[in-house]
């Protein structure tokens, strides 16, 4: 007698097929995306199943395992890739404000762009420090374990139909000078200045299984954790809290957040809005 193929068998056995594709992807190619966000996941690898026109998460492994550039269209799709310069002005009106103040005090300052994506914000950063007279005694690190974005990262060139809204961003964000005088374009392009590349050290870094990058005082991690479980989100928020000097900085995205983590008590809060924090000293 056929056994009946009810929804939640249905679910059932795609859940399975999906926890499968992902072991697969960590034992072939070394990425692990079996803590991210269950939600996340499903809607990336859904989508991409459909556009490849294959029915099942089974076949879309047997590919994975055998095309590496069929992987490196999956890889694009689990990546956060979602950013644009001066992302959040009042974000960076704040940083501007308050916390680059407080760093002036340094005589040579770190900062590192966690999951940089495409360099959007590490570009508005290296601005940031130009126009405050911070470039020459701060290195800048920005990592990804995308290397295909990294890539574009390092080039700095991005569409021109969207500078209008980074114009507008960099404004709203106190920027001093004329926006248009950090890039070149074309009919189709902006590239941003060689000048902005320097003091900065693009390279490759997985949150999920890579170490410490020690004495920062200054994290940028923003719109990253949202897409990670809780267990995961507490580790990659150990690896910051590790990295960062005591009373260093550390920067979420408008929807995160240490509350309900492991961490909230290790953490002053220095802007509840704008999701800054400050690594507690150690006599504190």
């Amino acid at each position: 007698m056929a056994v009946r193929m009810t929804d939640n068998t249905l679910e059932e056995n795609e859940t399975i097929e999906m926890k499968l594709l992902l072991e697969a992807i960590h034992l072939k190619y070394g990425y692990n995306f079996k803590d991210y966000a269950n939600a996340h996941t499903k809607r990336r690898l859904r989508n991409r199943l459909k556009m490849s026109g294959m029915t099942t998460y089974t076949d879309m492994m047997r590919r994975i395992i055998y095309d590496e550039p069929f992987f490196n269209e999956l890889l694009m799709d689990l990546s956060i890739n979602v950013t644009e310069m001066f992302r959040d002005p009042w974000f960076y009106l704040k940083v501007r404000e308050e916390l680059i103040p407080r760093l002036k005090t340094y005589s040579f300052i770190k900062v590192w762009h966690a999951g940089c994506s495409a360099g959007q914000e590490v570009y508005s950063m290296s601005i940031l420090l130009e126009e405050e007279g911070m470039k020459k005694r701060s290195q800048v690190y920005a990592t990804d374990f995308n290397e295909l974005i990294l890539e574009k990262a390092k080039a700095g060139i991005y569409p021109l139909d969207v500078m209008k809204t980074y114009t507008s961003n960099y404004q709203k964000a106190g920027g001093t000078g004329d926006f248009s005088d950090y890039y070149t374009a074309d009919d189709k392009n902006v590239i941003l200045k060689r000048g902005l590349r320097e003091k900065v050290l693009f390279s490759s870094h997985n949150l999920v299984t890579d170490g410490v990058f020690g004495e920062m005082h200054l994290i940028f991690c923003r719109n990253v954790l949202i897409y990670f479980n809780r267990k995961l989100q507490n580790q990659v928020l150990q690896l910051f809290y590790d990295s960062l000097i005591p009373g260093g900085y550390l920067c979420l995205g408008s929807k995160e957040s240490l509350k309900f983590t492991d961490f909230t008590d290790r953490f002053d809060v220095v802007s509840k809005k704008e999701k800054i924090y400050r690594k507690k000293l150690m006599a504190e």
